[in-house]
Parts: C-alpha cells; sequence; structure tokens
C-alpha cells in the first residue's frame, strides 16, 4: 500500500510554474536582444544611404524644372535635320509600324509619326477627291481592282423543253500603278539652328501644300503619264452610246452655258443618267465658280436646287444630293464638263503607300539645307458606270 504524504503535490506544481516562469524570462531577454540587433543595423543601412547621397548630388547644380522630357525618337530626328547627325537613329528601338522613324540602307529617314500623322490630315482636308474615293493601303507597286461588269444569264424553263446555255459574267482587271509624288522644300543653316524654330511643323506644312496641290490636280486632271490618270482624262461619249471604259455625259444644251429657256433640266437629266444603284451614294463635283452658278437655279415652282447645310461640317446638297467644291475641276466654258455626278466610293480608287520617306541634303544648295520628301501614290477610275459628266455644249 503506498504512503501518500499531505501537500506533496502542492510542492512538485509550484516547481512546474517557477520552471516556465524563468523559461519565459529568458526567452524574453533573447527577443530584446535581438530587436536590438535589428534597430542597430537598421540605423547604421540608414546612415550609409544618407552618406552616399550626399556625395552623389554634392557639388552638382539643381536640375531645372522647366526642361520638359521630349520622345527620344523627336531629339533624333531634330537632331539629324538641324545639324545631319544620324547617331541618334542607330541606338533606337523602334515599333514595326506603317509610319516610323527608321535608318535606310539607301540614306533616306521616314518622317516620325506625329510629323507623318499631321501632313495625312491636311491631304485628307484638301485633296478633295480623297474624301470620296476608295483609299487603300499597299505594300507593292501597283494595286489590281476585279470588277464584275456583266450579268449572268437567265431564262424561263418549262418541265420538258431543252435548256439552252445563256452567256457567263466577265470579269474586269484594272491596274493602278503607284507613282512617285516629291517635295523639295529649303531652310536656312541658320534658320535650322535656332532653337525656338520648329523644325517638324515647318517640313510637315511645305510638304503638305506641295502634295496636296499635285494630288487634288492628277486625282482630276492627270494624264496617267508618270502621275495619276484623272477622270476627266477618259474618253467621254454622249450617255446614250456608253459603253465600258469611257464615261457618260449629258449636254447642257447651249455652248458654253446652260440653256437659257430651262437651266435646271441639265442637272436632273445628270442625276438620272446614273443608275439607281449609284445615285444611294452619288457626290456633285464642281469648284466654286461652277458652284455659284448653280445655286441660282430654280425649279418651276420657284424654289431653289441647292440647299445649305444647317449643320456644321455637313456639305451643301443640291437636288438632295451633296456637294464637293473641288477647284481643280474646270469652270464652265464650251464644251468644258465643269460638273461631275456620281458614286466616287465604286468609281474611283487611290492606292498609296502608307509610308514617307525624308531625304536631308546640306550640300547641294549651300548655306541652305534641302529636304526632299517623297510618298508613292496611284489613282484611277475603277467603275466606269458610277460617274457622268455635264458637258456645257449643244449635243
Amino acid at each position: 500500500m503506498t504512503e501518500i504524504t499531505p501537500g506533496a503535490g502542492r510542492m512538485d506544481d509550484a516547481g512546474q510554474a517557477a520552471s516556465v516562469k524563468s523559461a519565459l524570462a529568458g526567452f524574453l531577454n533573447e527577443l530584446k536582444g535581438f530587436q536590438g540587433e535589428v534597430k542597430s543595423k537598421l540605423q547604421q543601412q540608414d546612415e550609409r544611404l544618407t552618406m552616399l547621397q550626399i556625395k552623389t548630388f554634392a557639388g552638382r547644380p539643381a536640375l531645372s524644372t522647366a526642361a520638359t522630357e521630349e520622345a527620344p525618337h523627336q531629339k533624333a530626328f531634330e537632331a539629324y535635320v538641324r545639324t545631319g547627325n544620324d547617331d541618334g537613329f542607330r541606338s533606337l528601338t523602334l515599333e514595326g509600324k506603317g509610319m516610323t522613324t527608321s535608318v535606310n540602307a539607301d540614306g533616306g529617314y521616314l518622317v516620325d509619326s506625329q510629323t507623318a500623322d499631321s501632313i495625312r490630315n491636311v491631304l485628307r482636308s484638301t485633296s478633295s477627291i480623297r474624301q470620296i474615293a476608295t483609299v487603300v493601303n499597299v505594300e507593292a507597286t501597283s494595286y489590281d481592282v476585279l470588277i464584275d461588269r456583266a450579268d449572268i444569264g437567265s431564262g424561263w424553263a418549262t418541265e420538258t423543253a431543252a435548256l439552252t446555255e445563256t452567256s457567263s459574267p466577265q470579269i474586269e482587271r484594272i491596274t493602278i500603278p503607284l507613282y512617285e509624288l516629291s517635295a523639295m522644300p529649303k531652310a536656312s543653316q541658320r534658320l535650322l539652328d535656332d532653337s525656338a524654330f520648329d523644325v517638324e511643323g515647318w517640313l510637315a506644312a511645305r510638304v503638305a501644300e506641295k502634295f496636296a496641290r499635285a494630288e487634288a490636280t492628277a486625282f482630276v486632271s492627270g494624264d496617267g503619264v508618270d502621275k495619276p490618270k484623272g477622270f476627266l482624262t477618259h474618253t467621254a461619249v454622249a450617255n446614250a452610246s456608253w459603253v465600258w471604259g469611257s464615261l457618260g455625259y449629258i449636254a447642257t444644251g447651249a455652248a458654253g452655258d446652260f440653256n437659257s429657256a430651262k437651266p435646271a433640266d441639265a442637272i436632273v437629266d445628270l442625276v438620272y443618267a446614273l443608275n439607281a444603284q449609284y445615285r444611294a451614294n452619288a457626290t456633285f463635283v464642281m469648284n466654286s465658280k461652277t458652284a455659284g452658278a448653280v445655286r441660282k437655279m430654280k425649279d418651276a415652282d420657284g424654289r431653289f436646287l441647292w440647299a445649305d447645310s444647317l449643320a456644321a461640317g455637313e456639305p451643301a446638297r443640291l437636288m438632295g444630293y451633296p456637294v464637293l467644291i473641288a477647284e481643280d475641276m474646270p469652270d464652265i466654258a464650251a464644251n468644258a464638263y465643269a460638273i461631275a455626278f456620281g458614286d466616287f466610293g465604286a468609281g474611283y480608287t487611290i492606292a498609296e503607300r502608307p509610308d514617307l520617306r525624308i531625304l536631308r541634303d546640306p550640300f547641294s544648295a549651300k548655306p541652305h539645307v534641302l529636304f526632299y520628301a517623297s510618298k508613292r501614290v496611284g489613282g484611277n477610275v475603277s467603275d466606269f458606270a458610277a460617274i457622268k459628266l455635264l458637258k456645257f455644249a449643244a449635243s
């Protein structure tokens, strides 16, 4: 039989509690020591960073807060235009876009994207035919348009009668070659050295002005020799005798003017000479002088055929169809085709390469610097049934 001494259990519990308390006190002391070491190391690291910053920036002037950071391609382009230094281009990593700044093997440089965008915007607002024609970007020397110009034949059949062969559709291919359009403005080296001079804006404005005039003329009256072929240079025949490959015309009934008795009849005849499927998207094209004469016309009830737009940005309308003012259209004169009407989106196609090149020449015209800018563009009639002309002649 085991003997139990009174109070022995309480003494064992007290000893265990003292042991736990002692262990806990030791752990807290070690934790405090570790915290002290961490704080000490952080403080030392902070002091080292402070000393390093003092050594790095000691003696350096404060940076100007007015300085604006430019993109690398803008700095490189400005350096090339001002001094001919092309080192900045060689270190650029460029995105593969259609219009970027790059170094070509022959020494030409594409305009940076900002300048090229400015030029394209001016062309859209100035080269009038661009606004209504079909414009495509190509990466080749020409662009082919395929036209299905003949309908398939058909006929009625009976249950027992033999079927006869019907006609097949005909495909027409129209090739639009691309030609080089160029401009070569110049500026003095002293002007380029002026840091306040906007080189990119000047270059964009000069090139855009030259290209806009050249394109606008070629799309209307270009002869197709080293330039786009304008729609007015194609053979024009009386609409009653129209065949594919020529443009049909309606005569006003008077040489060099509208018919004095019924001047508005020629406009009505011109509209309805165009097939219905083209009239839905048709536009009148004429210059300002012709528009001044047309807008005075009235119908039999005394109402003007011309209606000015009441909304900003909307064109004026003639008989309900929009009017495009193209200053390269001829004036009213004997046998002149001063007014065109048609669906130019279907009838005329402009093909161009999306890139524009700039070559800097500081030697040929000293002390001036020449800038040779070039792009490739072509244009031609793509559907001869989509455009009709008004001829100012008796017949």
